[in-house]
């Protein structure tokens, strides 16, 4: 071996070593950065967190927060590549280092928006111990309505009636978990294990090649009962003041209580519900925009048979479960739609009464039920500190002064359209809270009248509501929904929501616009 100064060259040599080990080091660390997502996204989160600074110092802290905006949303955007808490939160670290924002303003963010917070850590977990119920009860209506333009009007009705008294990431969470469910009992059967057999879903390699085909067409199938339901969110809850918490936000501003709110936007909130009952059945009908895939014969044959199998396997305790799991459904609704208690506290309610009477007392067996949760509660804290440099350095602001500017009727449109727009980036919460200040500031200088007071928070509402069903950066159901388990099993990414949203967008913000300007008193 040759001779280097005072170390031979090969396998044990220091210097090589130390040499290697570098190199190592600096690979692993490079691997190690956002895990399995692909290279070129990785390059592009460095760019961003390189590039902002740099920004920051020429285009001023204006520029550099828009510039951000549109970076988060990249995130988004990408979620099936990588969960957006690490590359948002990232930024958002970024952001508060550079003092676009402070800690001060994230925290009075989350503050702020606290119940939605108690909303996701309990409710949601809340909903996995009503599961067994659900996936009874969906089962049975599955497998009778055969038909696919009935049954996406179904789920989309039943979804709106249930927001405009629910909250709509409660009602979200039940979908996803009964859709979770046709799901796993699908994969099992195909992948050749029994009902209640251990299993990964993530993979399909037990497949073979025919329930493959089958599998693409059911995956495509729940993507539309999941889009269709998570719009009847949207439709349900513009209409009444429990129904979105920007909604409670506009009541108590205005001084409506829950009659005098559906009363107020009734003009918008009904003919809107009609208008998109009616793209839901008509994109089943004419299968645009990927809707219109229909259950596929095996797999109904599959869920017919295990729904028979539960039957006759059904135990007393069991059936017993299944009336502790009705009685606590009753009373969740019953608290929720007279708001007896913060949305997160009736959740942590639901959790204490389904387990302590159906004998779920385990630690791990408590745990599962946060684990769908917890990773969307951390992202929306995240959001939040978007949203605080949103707030702190006043991004809308050109936008708030331009539309009051305006009067009448041109008022009401642009408001309308402008929170319709900025919903759909942003919060809108924070965007409903900007302009229901800025308008009651106006009318408290005596420059609208109380009428058109009215007529704008109706506006404000239909906009936070309609509109923002353009991406899924508006709905926090939307969001909820891509940052869920489910997406990326039935293979629902960002671009593929905000393409099936778009029938959804373009005739509930026209319908939206036109009773906003024609049809409030």
């Amino acid at each position: 071996m040759p001779v280097i100064g005072r170390y031979q060259v090969g396998s044990h040599s220091p210097v090589l070593q130390v040499s290697m080990a570098k190199q190592t080091i600096a690979s692993a660390l490079t691997a190690n950065f956002l895990g399995n997502s692909p290279d070129w996204y990785k390059l592009a989160i460095i760019g961003f967190l390189i590039a902002n600074p740099l920004l920051m110092m020429t285009a001023g802290p204006f520029i550099t927060g828009w510039v951000l905006i549109l970076e988060f949303i990249f995130c988004l955007a990408m979620a099936l590549k990588c969960y957006p808490l690490q590359p948002g939160g990232l930024l958002a670290l970024e952001a508060v280092m550079m003092g676009l924002t402070s800690t001060d303003s994230v925290y009075h963010e989350i503050v702020q928006n606290f119940p939605v917070i108690l909303l996701l850590m309990f409710m949601v977990a809340g909903i996995y111990f009503l599961k067994e119920l659900l996936l009874f009860g969906f089962t049975k209506l599955l497998l009778r309505i055969e038909s696919k333009p009935l049954l996406s009007l179904t789920f989309c009705t039943v979804a709106a009636v249930l927001s405009a008294f629910l909250d709509a990431l409660t009602v979200t969470a039940v979908v996803i978990t009964v859709a979770h469910g046709f799901y796993l009992i699908y994969h099992k059967v195909a992948s050749g294990k029994q009902y209640h057999s251990e299993h990964d879903v993530n993979g399909d390699d037990e497949i073979d090649e025919l329930d493959r085909s089958d599998l693409d067409v059911f995956r495509g199938f729940l993507r539309s009962l999941m889009m269709h339901a998570v719009v009847g969110t949207a439709l349900g809850g513009v209409s009444t003041m429990v129904g979105e918490p920007q909604n409670l936000l506009i009541a108590k501003t205005m001084g409506w209580d829950f009659q005098e709110f559906f009363v107020r936007v009734l003009p918008v909130s009904f003919p809107v519900l009609f208008v998109g009952l009616g793209t839901c059945l008509a994109m089943e009908h004419l299968k645009w925009f990927s809707f219109g895939d229909a259950l596929p014969g095996k797999v109904r044959q599959i869920l017919n048979a295990y729904d028979e199998h539960q039957t006759e396997q059904r135990s007393p305790q069991a059936v017993a479960m299944l009336w502790v799991q009705a009685i606590v459904v009753a009373l969740l609704v019953v608290a929720l739609a007279f708001h007896l208690a913060e949305v997160g506290l009736i959740g942590l309610t639901v959790i204490i009464l389904a387990t302590a009477f159906n004998g779920v007392t385990e630690e791990h067996r408590l745990g599962r039920a946060f684990t769908e949760a917890m990773p969307f509660t951390s992202l929306l804290v995240v959001f939040f500190a978007i949203v605080a440099v949103i707030h702190d350095q006043h991004l809308f602001q050109p936008l708030v002064q331009s539309v009051l500017a305006l009067d009448g009727t041109s008022q009401t449109a642009a408001l309308y359209l402008v929170n319709g727009g900025l919903s759909a980036i942003s919060d809108n919460v924070f965007v409903a809270t900007v302009y229901i200040t800025e308008v009651q500031a106006a009318f408290a200088a005596g420059e609208i009248t109380r009428d058109q007071f009215d007529r704008l928070a109706v506006a404000i509402n239909a906009g936070t509501n309609l509109a923002s069903v353009t991406t899924p950066n508006g709905q926090a159901a939307f969001l909820f929904l891509l940052t869920s388990a489910l997406a990326p099993l039935i293979r629902l990414s960002y671009g593929r929501m905000v393409y099936m949203a778009i029938p959804y967008a373009i005739t509930l913000s026209i319908s939206g616009l036109l009773a906003v300007v024609f049809l409030l008193p």
